[in-house]
């Protein structure tokens, strides 16, 4: 079994499924409403220059996110 890291943690190239979103209220809603729930698989594409933001894949699109967003949502590794 592997361990349970942060999206913020992932580098490009790695996939993973989203595992939690650990956040709720407005934030919470606009993550759901973008796909970002448990058991979606998601690829790291890349990452800006000064590693904020973070490019993701997921379910056909691509997603940008901030590092704080990236923080809040628990993935694990895939193999």
């Amino acid at each position: 079994m592997t361990d349970a890291i942060t999206l913020r943690q992932l580098q490009p190239g790695q996939r993973a499924t989203i595992k939690k979103v650990g956040t709720s209220g407005e934030l919470g809603r606009r993550m759901r409403e973008m796909g970002l729930l448990p058991g979606t698989e998601i690829q790291v594409l890349g990452r800006a220059p000064l590693k904020d933001p973070v490019e993701i894949k997921l379910r056909g699109y691509n997603l940008t996110l901030r590092n704080n967003e990236a923080d809040l949502i628990t993935v694990e590794i895939g193999e």
